[in-house]
């Protein structure tokens, strides 16, 4: 069941729990985490940064679409980390139904207008939006793009952002970064600023850099009101940790011989992400 964004994450945060937003590289990877939600009955978002659209190719989205027209359970396909107005037509021309403009490192001003600019094409065509208030931090040059120190949202602001882009969720900077966090450096999240954000802003609120954080602390923010969580690095990593392993075996060359086990390993981390969410039986309510 294709859906945009808003209508998606009504559900989840009438009934507080959080949608994971798996992020996406190439096919197997894709049929991998639509097996996983349908498994656990679980709504999900098909995250694709303009990096990895590229990579794909737009002519894949097609093929997602209509496998989300199909799936079991809720689905949206939603472009990750938008930084322009003409990245986010593309994506909207493509099918996808919900977009991301991220102007986080511009000023409270030039964000806004950028933002509401998107949220008047994208509602025209019943395409949500997400806007984002406050910087995420980045650990690794492969990360998605982020800033060397965390700029935490401001609640008033929120309010203020909200009020004035009619964006349908907000991405807030509450301490998470991009990445995986390397050894010795431990994140720890502003669970009072969220409670605060939360109080002031009715619209979903979305927690990027949501891989390698502490479970209790992932599972403490869906209790206080996130609805939306970005998990990239820790599918991806259990991806391709599992290839390396597979591919010591130099014998193999058939993707269908190397990729089944790797999808196998990347699902096991996604049933947790699910669990973890709350999410899992949450297509029921849809």
């Amino acid at each position: 069941m294709l859906m945009n964004m808003k209508d998606l994450l009504a559900v989840a945060n009438k009934n507080y729990f959080a949608v994971p937003a798996f992020n996406i590289s190439d096919y197997s990877m894709f049929h991998g985490i639509m097996e996983a939600s349908e498994e656990k009955r679980a709504p999900v978002i098909i995250a694709i940064h303009p990096d990895e659209l590229r990579h794909i190719g737009v002519e894949m989205v097609r093929a997602i679409v209509e496998k989300a027209y199909k799936a079991t359970v809720p689905v949206c396909i939603h472009l990750d980390h938008g930084s322009s107005f003409e990245q986010v037509i593309l994506a909207i021309q493509s099918g996808f139904t919900s977009v991301m403009l991220d102007g986080s490192t511009l000023s409270f001003d030039e964000n806004a207008a950028l933002c509401k600019q998107v949220v008047h094409a994208a509602h025209a065509v019943n395409v949500s939006v997400e806007g984002e208030l406050g910087t995420i931090g980045s650990t690794d040059a492969q990360a998605e793009a982020g800033t060397n120190s965390i700029i935490y949202t401001n609640p008033d602001d929120a309010e203020k952002f909200v009020a004035q882009t009619d964006v349908d969720s907000l991405a807030i900077a509450i301490g998470t970064s991009h990445g995986l966090y390397p050894a010795g450096m431990k994140p720890k999240l502003k669970l009072d600023l969220l409670k605060e954000i939360k109080a002031k802003v009715s619209v979903p609120l979305v927690l990027h850099g949501g891989s390698n954080n502490p479970d209790e602390e992932i599972g403490k923010s869906v209790v206080l009101g996130i609805n939306k969580i970005n998990i990239s690095s820790d599918i991806k990593a259990a991806y391709y940790t599992k290839m390396r392993e597979v591919l010591t075996d130099l014998s193999l060359r058939e993707p269908n011989c190397i990729q089944p086990p790797c999808v196998a390993a990347m699902k096991e981390t996604a049933y947790h992400k699910i669990v973890l969410f709350q999410a899992d039986g949450k297509a029921d309510l849809y």
